[in-house]
């Protein structure tokens, strides 16, 4: 049986999540890649337990996380059966419903059939009578907001979830689901949203919202699928996400102007004695408008690396500066 590390609190920062009592750390771990069926068991162990021993309390799934689809829930539920027994509760646990995941008209979206149906099954997934958060994973168009909202409130009350969160809403999607939310008595704890240097969609409203609502924000993707590391600096790597031609960075998104932008990203980081992804990481908790930064990662040294961007994360006004007008 694991035992975790003693100092694992020491470096670790922990923010408060919006206007509740939680707190979240810095740094948290996302199960999207790497935890399915076809991954290295004993890898994932390693990359969960690590996480814990570093501070990292805060782990990310969804009902779709594989391949196949629910293996990411399987086999993080094997490993908290397993390693993490005894410190269930020092542990956040994150799952969302909201893609297709299984047949017919009741597996997607956001009616409530579909997301208590689904939260059912990744709690039996993952051998949990709870988890701490659960996200509607997007807004969808068809079903009143308000039968979503009661669904999620629905699931909070009856202990299911202790928080609830969305994930993907616009800034006006997501006033909108407070108020509604609010008004049940559930209010919303998180949004999940896309953040990056290279993707600031974010910027453009929605962190005002959140800052009025009194709701925390936990970034997913904030390397850019890889992109704000040292991978891309000489080109595209073979054995890159990119050159294999993934959904979600292709050889096409990485032209020349994003290399020299990368490049003399990497200059900044190098003068701040940090690699460009610690940068990057740091990047995004900058102003603490973010509670908490989610990382991936295929190997622990990878999660190492990354939350030591904790011993610098303040930026000073020609730092700043210079990476905006790098973007530009």
């Amino acid at each position: 049986m694991y035992t975790a590390n003693e100092k694992r609190y020491d470096t670790m920062k922990y923010n408060r999540c919006g206007n509740s009592g939680l707190m979240l750390p810095a740094f948290s771990l996302g199960l999207w890649h790497n935890f399915g069926s076809g991954d290295n068991y004993d890898n994932m162990v390693d990359m969960i337990t690590t996480a814990f021993d570093i501070g990292i309390t805060h782990f990310d799934l969804a009902n779709n996380y594989g391949p196949y689809p629910g293996s990411a829930e399987e086999n993080f539920g094997k490993i908290l059966k397993n390693e993490l027994s005894p410190y269930r509760d020092e542990i956040i646990v994150s799952t969302k419903a909201g893609y297709g995941m299984w047949p017919g008209p009741y597996g997607d979206h956001g009616s409530r059939k579909y997301l208590i149906a689904s939260l059912d099954q990744s709690l039996n997934r993952m051998g949990l009578e709870y988890v701490d958060i659960f996200y509607h994973h997007r807004p969808d168009k068809d079903t009143p907001m308000e039968e979503t909202a009661a669904a999620l409130d629905h699931i909070v009350r009856s202990g299911k979830a202790l928080y609830v969160g969305v994930s993907n809403y616009s800034a006006e999607q997501t006033k909108k689901m407070s108020e509604i939310m609010k008004s049940l008595g559930t209010p919303l704890l998180i949004h999940q949203p896309r953040y990056n240097m290279f993707d600031r969609w974010i910027e453009d409203g929605l962190q005002d919202v959140l800052a009025e609502e009194g709701i925390g924000s936990i970034s997913f993707c904030p390397l850019a699928q890889g992109m704000l590391t040292n991978k891309y600096i000489n080109g595209i790597p073979a054995d890159s996400r990119a050159a294999k031609s993934s959904p979600f960075l292709t050889k096409d998104g990485i032209t020349e102007e994003k290399i020299e932008k990368i490049v003399n990203l990497n200059k900044i980081a190098e003068n701040r004695g940090q690699s460009l992804a610690q940068m990057a990481c740091a990047w995004n908790l900058r102003g603490g408008k973010l509670t908490s930064v989610l990382l991936g990662a295929s190997r622990s040294s990878q999660l190492t690396e990354n939350a030591a961007s904790l011993a610098n994360l303040d930026f000073t006004d020609d730092e700043l500066n210079a990476i905006e007008d790098i973007l530009k």
